[in-house]
């Protein structure tokens, strides 16, 4: 955790410092609705996503953003929940001027608990890298529609797995 940390702390500060170099960079924040497979259950759940970021240019960005996983029960054998965290480079490439695609490479932490029937409780949490890749499609000036893949770290033993996918929509201010 203090590793996230650490890295939000210099990604707001870069963010800072090339906003205060630049004009040309723009902020923005987002929300979406991911879903990712829960290994636990077997089954797919709709959860949600908060991201913000800053464009340095047309190409070169970073990100940060936090994805629920929002308790899931499994009868009466327990239940499972989590969150995903990260913070990520990110390139874009402009394909016409209302579509463009990118990848975001970083580093996330995520957390995930299981408790069974009998009360017992049981916590994983990890800290390792993190990539995704999407496509965007700007709707006016500000606002993008969104839709990407991406991946939490390594393999999860139960709960919401690594592999996550979403659509969302973006405002850049």
């Amino acid at each position: 955790m203090n590793k996230l940390i650490i890295a939000l702390i210099a990604g707001v500060t870069a963010m800072g410092a090339a906003q205060a170099q630049s004009t040309a960079g723009r902020g923005y924040v987002g929300a979406a609705a991911v879903s990712a497979k829960n290994t636990t259950v077997d089954a797919h759940k709709a959860d949600g996503k908060l991201f913000a970021g800053y464009q340095f240019d047309e190409r070169l960005g970073v990100e940060a953003g936090w994805t629920n996983h929002h308790k899931t029960d499994f009868g009466v054998r327990g239940s499972t929940e989590g969150y995903g965290t990260y913070v990520a480079a990110k390139y874009t490439l402009p394909i016409n001027e209302q579509v463009s695609a990118y990848g975001k490479v970083g580093l996330s932490h995520n957390e995930r608990k299981l408790t069974n029937n009998l009360g017992q409780r049981f916590k994983d949490d990890d800290t390792g890298g993190y990539g995704g890749v999407g496509v965007e499609y700007k709707l006016n000036q500000n606002v993008a529609l969104l839709a990407e893949y991406e991946r939490y770290g390594k393999k999860k033993a139960y709960g919401a797995k690594a592999d996550v996918w979403n659509v969302g929509l973006k405002y850049g201010f």
